[in-house]
């Protein structure tokens, strides 16, 4: 297969730079490539490869591998002998090259780990009962996403050494120019890479020969200073910016011919270090600006009749709010982590063996027991998915008077750092007059977190437009689960001359079924009760909104 030409990869230089510091310091921990479809992400990628030593080898990983098929199994027929030999994985196959993973913020978050970990370490290791075997994997680890397929979780963003944010030009020569040697790739291959071969050598060599003067490059005392200033200032809180930055900053003097390095080459490398460890969340919006001079009483300007005062509170302190584990897995395909054993099945060339139903199978043939790949039975386990929380948090100015607002946007903040990559969470509001979708279904962390942050306070209390407006979100994603942060004090009916009370109740009568928590804001030496009567028409669990003292049964 004939691969693009790093070097005739066209309006990309951040792209292009960020590969070649992971070709001379792959310990640099891996380069996250986020960007549109089409803005040449795996084409770079595919082109690094062909300029490594040796032309290392490019292993792409499927969202739907198996952990067994990244890391590797012990040999099952040297294991019966008690010798421990590896099954090379999709991360020792990649040893010496590029191991690439498009999407990368789709595959289940213990993949990520582990490929995270063998990046840092260059070995995988794979052990089985009292069987442990270990093989080199030294691979550049390449991933790609787009952002609006959702986020990394901010862990595993900052074990990423390097990122770079790449998107097509605007300008339409810049356009012209990739479009001209696409289709000049596409249609003669051979004769493409001919007419960049100069090019493309010379980038070889250059990154061969500051891969072995990387070694001798020496950062200056005084530029510590200068890095740990940037890394604090951009909000890193591990020392792994400052060792990266430091690692990248001698990778590119060593690119630029020089075994000392200087402030530029640390302002060079800074943005591709920096700039996804730098802090996402917002806190509110700046306050207005003050306001002018008071006039006399009788001139004053009167607020509109109906429309309340509404602010935004800023989350007080995370809670110990945890969601409890799903109670049914739903199946579905690849990658994620394993629920219940279903059954076991016939596989000579098992990967894994439920050795109960193993040893059986060879015992079921009467005479001398003798095992033997025939009788190897595999595991299948049912697959446990990504789960569904719509919250629904009362941003009534009753719970804003009584300072829970911040509460509760700190404990729906801390559910949603427990989500992993694969969960999804929605938001409704409801004050004033009516309930709002602030948030569709999303596994972006980020945004919800912003969205979470932002909500306005203010106004009365339609508690049961919310569990209407719950009920239409919650019909078109069967299997979520419902968590709501209300005092129960309904005071706007769904239509006029009904009880306000008496339509909460009935809409949640409908939603009876749905897997729900209600969280009681209710405060003050005279409370009504009306959370655990929600509750109980719900058939919900029921707890209360204290700092520091509740959370979800596990």
């Amino acid at each position: 297969m004939t691969l693009f030409p790093l070097a005739a990869v066209a309006h990309q230089p951040q792209l292009v730079l960020a590969l070649s510091l992971l070709a001379v310091s792959p310990d640099i921990g891996g380069l996250l490539i986020r960007g549109d479809r089409g803005a040449a992400k795996s084409t770079a990628a595919r082109g690094l490869a062909a300029l490594l030593p040796g032309g290392g080898p490019f292993v792409n990983l499927p969202l739907g591998a198996t952990e067994d098929r990244v890391v590797g199994t012990l040999d099952l027929e040297a294991a019966l002998t008690g010798e421990a030999r590896l099954k090379p994985g999709l991360m020792a196959q990649a040893d010496g090259g590029v191991l690439y993973i498009d999407e990368v913020n789709l595959l289940p978050d213990h993949l990520v780990d582990v490929l995270l970990d063998a990046a840092a370490m260059g070995v995988v290791r794979v052990q089985r009962d009292s069987l442990s075997a270990e093989q080199s994997a030294r691979f550049a680890l390449i991933g790609s996403m787009n952002p609006e397929e959702g986020q990394l979780r901010p862990q595993f963003l900052d074990r990423f050494g390097l990122c770079v944010d790449v998107a097509a030009p605007t300008d339409p020569a810049q356009r012209a120019e990739i479009i001209r040697r696409r289709m000049a790739f596409e249609a003669d291959a051979a004769a493409f890479t001919a007419r960049w071969k100069g090019q493309e050598q010379e980038l070889k060599a250059r990154l061969g020969l500051a891969r072995q003067h990387f070694g001798a490059v020496n950062v200056p005392d005084a530029l510590l200073d200068v890095i740990t200033r940037m890394t604090t200032s951009a909000g890193g809180r591990s020392l792994r910016a400052d060792l990266v930055l430091h690692r990248a900053s001698r990778a590119f003097a060593a690119l630029e011919g020089r075994t000392v390095v200087t402030p530029e080459d640390v302002e060079a490398v800074a943005p591709l270090v920096l700039n996804h460890r730098r802090e996402p969340r917002q806190g509110p919006p700046p306050p207005p600006s003050p306001p002018p001079p008071q006039q006399p009483e009788e001139s004053q300007p009167q607020p509109p009749q109906g429309v309340p005062h509404e602010e935004i509170f800023a989350p007080t302190q995370a809670l110990p709010l945890t969601l409890a584990p799903p109670t049914r897995a739903g199946r579905t395909t690849g990658g994620e982590r394993e629920g219940r054993l279903i059954r076991t099945v016939p596989d000579p060339h098992a990967a894994r063996l439920h050795l109960p139903s193993t040893l059986m199978q060879a015992a079921g043939r009467g005479g001398e027991p003798t095992l033997t790949r025939e009788d190897f039975r595999a595991p299948l386990h049912e697959q446990v998915g990504g789960r569904r929380v719509l919250f629904v948090a009362d941003a009534s100015g009753s719970v804003g008077v009584s300072g829970r607002m911040g509460a509760v946007k700190a404990a729906m903040l801390d559910v949603l750092a427990d989500q992993n990559s694969r969960d999804r969470v929605a938001l409704v509001t409801f004050r004033g007059t009516g309930a709002t979708l602030d948030l569709d279904w999303t596994n972006d962390a980020q945004a919800a977190e912003v969205v979470i942050r932002q909500a306005a306070t203010g106004g009365r209390t339609p508690l049961a437009h919310a569990l209407r407006q719950a009920g239409e979100v919650l019909r078109a994603s069967r299997g979520a689960e419902l968590v709501i942060f209300t005092d129960g004090r309904a005071n706007v009916p769904l239509s006029a001359g009904s009880d306000a009370w008496a339509d909460a109740l009935t809409q949640a009568g409908a939603l009876r079924g749905v897997r729900c928590t209600v969280v009681d804001t209710e405060t003050g030496q005279v409370r009504l009760g009306r959370a655990a009567k929600l509750a109980e028409v719900l058939g919900a669990q029921l707890l209360e909104l204290e700092q520091g003292s509740y959370g979800f049964e596990k």
